[in-house]
C-alpha cells in the first residue's frame, strides 16, 4: 500500500482502495461516508442521503436506487471474518474416511469492498461461499468460526442477500414483473406502490436492463432474455433491499468481457456508495474485472494459495518464483500455475524441466504461511474481532396479507401464461371426455347400463386425476423459485402454500367443470342441477387433491422425471385399492385393505360418484336370471358395488377436503422440517472458539 500504516487516520482494518477506483477521497472527507452531505474528515459509516447519479450501461445517467426499509442503525458495515474454515463430506464408499473440501480457511472481508474468491473449477470457491452464508446442504460437515462484527450472529432479512449461481425465475415474467413482484415482497409495506415501482425500475436501469424491461425471461417452452441478462435480473432482485452483505455465485457467468465489467464495475460503486460488504467467487475475471477488486482469496483443492489486497497478488506470485509475464491477464497466469487437473500434459509435452502445478501449489502455500502474509491476515481478523457492534435488526417487510396478495397474483399470472401449467391439461382433458362421452354415449337404463356407468365414474374419476401429473414440471420450477426466496427470507411458507391453493383453484374449477359438463351430458348420466353440480365439485376436489399430493413429491423429489414417476407410482396404487377393480370384501385384508384401501382418495371420491348416481334410481333386473322385476339404486350400492352407506355423499366430499389439507400441512411440514434440519446441523459440526 502507498501510505505506512501508522501514518494512516484510518484504522488498519479499514477499507483499501482499488487499484482502478479509489475508495475513500481525502481532504474534505469522503463523499460516499458524508451524512446529509457535510464535509468532514476521517471515516464514517454514515449514509448518504442524497446521491449523485451514475452512468447506466448505455451511458445515461441513472438515479441510484434509494435504499429502503434501512434506518440510521442498520447503516453501518459488516466486518466478516472466518478462522480455520474445515469442510468435509462423507464418501460415498462404505468405511471410507470423509472427503475434505476446504482445509483451514481463513479470511475476511470490510465493508465498502469487494472480495473476489478465485481458484480453478473444483477448488471449493462455492463452498466456501455457502458456508460463509451459512448455506451449507445435509450431509457436510464444518467447523471453524465465522463471526460478523465480532459475533456470532445469525444474519436477519435485508442484512445479507446470496445471489446463486443458478439463475432461477419465473420464465412467464417479464423482467420488470419480476423486479416489481419481488419488490413488493421485500420492500416495507410502509412505502407507496408508486415509490416500490420507482425503485424497482432504478435498480434494473441500473444494471443495464432498461431496453429488456417487457420482454419476458423466458425458459423451457419459450425464448427471452439472454443468459447474461437473467443473471443480471437475479442480481436486481437480491439488490433490492441493498443489503450490508452481499454473496455472489459466479455473478460474470453467462456475461460477455464487457457486460462483465459493466456488472462488477456497477457492483464495487454500490459497495463503495452503500458501505456494502461484498464476497464474489469468480471462475475467471477479465483483466479489467480483476482490477475491480480490493481484496483476493485464491483457492485450490480447498488449500489457502493467497489471501490479501488483489494487487499484491502478483508481486507474491513472482517473489514465489511464479511472475507474471506482460500483457497476460493476472486471473489467467493465477489459475494456469495452480490448475493441477493437466500435470500429465506438462509432463509428456515439456522438453525442458517445469514445474508441475502440483509442486507449485506446494510452493505458494509455503511463502502464503510465511509471517508476511498469514500473519498479516490474522492479525486484521483480530482487530476485527474486537469491533464489538450492536446486533443487526431484522429489517421491516410487507404484510403478510400484502405477501399473500401479491404471491397470489403472481402465481395466477404465472399459471395463465404457462401452456403446460393447465391449458395443455385442459385440452387433454377435454380430449378424455369427448372419447369417453362418444364411446358411453347415452348409457340409458337397463340393466347392463348399471356396469357401463360404474365404467364411466371409475374413469373419469382416475383418468382424469392421474393426468394431474402433466403439470409437475411448471409446479417443480415454482418449487425452485420458492426455495431460492425462502432462502433469501423473502416470505414463508404458509404463504406459499395459500397463495398456490387461491391461484390454482379457479383454473382446477374450469378444467373440472367444462370436459365433466361435456361427459356428464353426453353419457346420459342421472339428469338434475343437484346431481351434476355433485359431480363437479367432487372432480374439482379430487383434482385438488392430487394437485396437493404432487407438491409433497415436488419437495420431496426435485427433479421433475423421477417426480413424474413417483407421482404415477402413488397414484397407480391408490387407484388398485379404490374398490372398482377389486371389491372392499375381497382385497387383501392385510396392507391392500389396511391400511391402503382407506387411505385411497379414490375410495372416496369412488364413492362419493356412486352414491350421486344411483340413489334414487330404478333399474331392470337381469332378464336371463328374473324377468319382471326391478332392482334399486340402495341395492345396486349396497350388494353390487359394497358402498358404505353410513354417512351420506356429501360427507365424502368433507373427506376428500379433508385429505387436501392434510397433504397441505404435510408440505408445510416437510419444508419447514428441513429448515430446521440445517440449523441443527451447523451447530452439531461447527467448535465455536472462544
Amino acid at each position: 500500500m502507498a501510505a505506512d500504516a501508522s501514518s494512516s487516520p484510518l484504522p488498519r482494518w479499514a477499507p483499501t482502495p482499488s487499484p482502478s477506483r479509489p475508495l475513500w477521497r481525502w481532504g474534505g472527507g469522503t463523499p460516499d461516508a458524508r451524512t446529509g452531505g457535510e464535509a468532514g474528515a476521517g471515516w464514517s459509516l454514515g449514509r448518504m442521503f442524497r446521491r449523485p447519479a451514475v452512468a447506466g450501461f448505455d451511458g445515461m445517467e441513472v438515479a441510484p436506487a434509494r435504499r429502503a426499509g434501512t434506518d440510521a442503525v442498520d447503516d453501518r458495515g459488516v466486518f466478516l471474518t472466518w478462522e480455520d474454515v474445515c469442510v468435509t463430506v462423507a464418501s460415498g464408499a462404505y468405511g471410507a474416511q470423509p472427503a475434505s473440501i476446504l482445509s483451514g480457511i481463513s479470511g475476511h472481508a470490510r465493508p465498502g469492498e469487494v472480495l473476489a474468491i478465485m481458484g480453478p473449477s473444483g477448488c471449493g470457491k462455492t463452498t466456501l461461499l455457502d458456508t460463509l452464508a451459512g448455506r451449507l446442504g445435509p450431509g457436510v460437515n464444518e467447523s471453524g468460526l465465522i463471526l460478523i462484527n465480532g459475533r456470532r450472529e445469525k444474519l436477519a432479512f435485508g442484512t445479507s442477500a446470496y445471489v446463486t449461481q443458478d439463475n432461477v425465475l419465473m420464465s412467464t415474467m417479464s423482467v420488470r414483473e419480476a423486479v416489481y413482484y419481488s419488490a413488493q415482497l421485500q420492500l416495507p409495506g410502509t412505502m407507496p406502490a408508486a415509490e416500490k415501482r420507482v425503485h424497482a425500475d432504478g435498480v434494473i436501469r441500473e444494471m443495464g436492463l432498461g431496453d429488456a424491461m417487457d420482454t419476458r425471461i423466458g425458459g423451457r417452452m419459450t425464448k427471452g432474455i439472454s443468459g447474461g441478462q437473467r443473471k443480471r435480473v437475479t442480481i436486481c432482485i437480491e439488490m433490492l433491499t441493498r443489503p450490508r452483505l452481499l454473496f455472489l455465485d459466479e455473478p460474470t457467468s453467462g456475461l460477455d468481457s464487457a457486460a462483465s465489467y459493466h456488472v462488477m464495475s456497477h457492483i464495487t460503486r454500490i459497495a463503495s456508495r452503500e458501505n456494502m460488504t461484498i464476497v464474489a467467487a469468480v471462475h475467471q475475471p477479465s483483466g479489467d474485472v480483476f482490477d475491480l477488486f480490493h481484496g483476493l482469496c485464491l483457492l485450490s483443492h480447498g488449500r489457502t494459495i493467497f489471501f490479501g489486497a488483489a494487487s499484491d497478488a502478483t508481486q507474491f506470485f513472482a517473489q514465489s518464483g511464479f511472475p507474471c509475464p506482460q500483457l497476460r491477464n493476472p486471473s489467467d497466469h493465477f489459475l494456469r500455475i495452480i490448475n493441477k487437473d493437466f500435470d500429465e500434459e506438462i509432463l509428456e509435452s515439456s522438453k525442458a524441466r517445469r514445474k508441475t502445478a502440483a509442486e507449485a501449489i506446494d510452493i505458494l502455500t509455503d511463502a502464503y504461511l510465511s509471517p508476511a502474509y498469514s500473519e498479516k491476515t490474522m492479525n486484521r481478523i483480530a482487530e476485527m474481532k474486537e469491533i464489538g457492534e450492536a446486533p443487526f435488526r431484522k429489517r421491516e417487510q410487507a404484510s403478510f396479507s400484502t405477501k399473500l396478495f401479491v404471491l397470489t397474483r403472481r402465481s395466477f399470472v404465472n399459471m395463465h401464461r404457462d401452456i403446460g401449467y393447465y391449458w395443455m391439461r385442459l385440452g387433454v382433458y377435454l380430449g378424455i371426455g369427448i372419447c369417453l362421452g362418444t364411446i358411453f354415449y347415452q348409457v340409458g337404463h337397463s340393466y347392463t347400463s348399471i356396469q357401463s356407468r360404474c365404467e364411466v365414474i371409475m374413469y373419469t374419476t382416475q383418468l382424469l386425476t392421474f393426468m394431474a401429473i402433466g403439470g409437475f414440471p411448471s409446479f417443480v420450477e415454482d418449487v425452485k423459485v420458492f426455495r431460492r426466496e425462502r432462502l433469501s427470507g423473502h416470505y414463508g411458507v404458509a404463504e406459499f402454500v395459500i397463495s398456490n391453493t387461491l391461484s390454482a383453484t379457479p383454473y382446477l374449477a374450469g378444467i373440472a367443470i367444462i370436459p365433466g359438463a361435456m361427459l356428464y351430458y353426453l353419457t346420459g348420466l342421472t339428469k338434475g342441477a343437484d346431481h351434476f353440480a355433485y359431480f363437479v365439485v367432487d372432480l374439482c376436489m379430487c383434482t385438488l387433491l392430487v394437485e396437493s399430493m404432487m407438491m409433497i413429491i415436488a419437495v420431496i423429489v426435485p427433479d421433475f422425471l423421477m417426480g413424474i414417476i413417483v407421482g404415477a407410482g402413488v397414484q397407480g396404487v391408490m387407484m388398485l385399492n379404490s374398490g372398482f377393480f377389486r371389491l372392499p370384501s375381497e382385497l387383501p385384508k392385510p396392507v391392500w385393505k389396511y391400511p391402503f384401501y382407506y387411505i385411497s382418495f379414490h375410495k372416496y371420491a369412488v364413492q362419493g360418484f356412486y352414491k350421486n348416481e344411483f340413489i334414487g334410481q330404478t333399474f331392470p333386473s337381469d332378464q336371463l336370471v328374473e324377468k319382471n322385476v326391478t332392482i334399486s339404486g340402495l341395492q345396486v350400492l349396497q350388494e353390487k358395488l359394497e358402498v358404505e352407506m353410513g354417512y351420506s355423499k356429501w360427507v365424502n366430499i368433507a373427506i376428500l377436503f379433508g385429505m387436501m389439507v392434510v397433504y397441505r400441512v404435510i408440505f408445510f411440514a416437510i419444508v419447514k422440517i428441513a429448515e430446521e434440519v440445517r440449523p441443527k446441523q451447523r451447530r452439531m459440526g461447527w467448535k465455536w472458539c472462544k
